[in-house]
């Protein structure tokens, strides 16, 4: 059986915490993935915009740590834990079947906020293995790309692929007084929005994935590409015969996409 795939618009830490609109569609899915896939997830390969890398590395040890890698927010979100087992053997079968890549065995690093922020709501439980896959910072897009189509193999594998960042992520330019209205966005985030949208709906992966080519609103609309780059991994996992289903498609802050990307499902 094939697991789906899933990219995440995770937005804020507080959406780990507090009870908002994005923390209920992630609730929403993670039900409908115990219901209808539960026996067959063994475990989980997160790709998260908050570990960017030289080189590619995958998280390795028997328990990741919960990293707390922000600031200035309350004490109750550094007070999460999210003690997902690891699983080094499944850190082994990636570094095995990608030989040419090189990957790293991290036995330092854990699952930072980009991941335990979005799978604390969609297994609460904590009991499915939890591997850690590295962003590599010299890879351009299509390379990322192309990191994801060798690891379309691991969803019929049992292993359930869960990216997390935003394709629309200006902070310098989010607007706090919007910050819970996704109404009057930029007119450059909302032209990123339905663009990437359009790419992602018509399986146009060449426009995709030529990040030379991007028009400068979306150049505007990440100015960092670390965020970005989590969705080409689920672009690059998606068969032919697949089509991805949109939620949460809206942006807060006149700069933030929340817009989450599901194959399977």
């Amino acid at each position: 059986m094939k697991l789906p795939a899933l990219f995440l618009g995770h937005g804020s830490p507080m959406n780990a915490i507090e009870d908002t609109p994005y923390s209920r569609t992630w609730q929403a899915i993670g039900k409908q993935l115990r219901a209808e896939y539960g026996r067959q997830i063994r475990a989980i390969l997160a790709v998260s915009a908050h570990w960017v890398t030289d080189g590619v590395a995958v998280t390795a040890m028997e328990q990741p740590r919960t990293l707390h890698d922000f600031g200035g927010f309350p004490q109750a979100l550094f007070d999460v834990q999210y003690p997902a087992p690891g699983n080094p053997e499944l850190a082994a079968e990636i570094q095995a079947m990608l030989p040419q890549y090189r990957i790293a065995a991290d036995q330092a690093w854990g699952l930072d906020h980009g991941t335990w922020g979005v799978l604390k709501h969609l297994f609460p439980q904590a009991d499915i293995p939890v591997v850690q896959l590295s962003l590599n910072a010299r890879f351009n897009a299509r390379e990322h790309f192309k990191l994801g189509q060798s690891l379309a193999p691991l969803r019929e594998q049992g292993v359930l692929i869960v990216a997390s960042g935003n394709i629309v992520h200006n902070l310098r330019a989010f607007d706090r007084r919007h910050a819970e209205n996704s109404k009057n966005a930029y007119e450059w985030a909302e032209q990123t929005r339905s663009l990437v949208n359009r790419w992602l709906a018509e399986g146009d992966s060449a426009a995709l994935t030529n990040d030379a080519a991007y028009p400068p609103f979306l150049h505007q609309a990440a100015p960092t590409p670390e965020h970005f780059w989590p969705l080409l991994y689920i672009a690059g996992v998606q068969s032919a015969e697949e089509t991805p289903a949109f939620s949460s498609d809206e942006i807060v802050g006149k700069s933030l996409s929340m817009t989450n990307v599901t194959l399977g499902l």
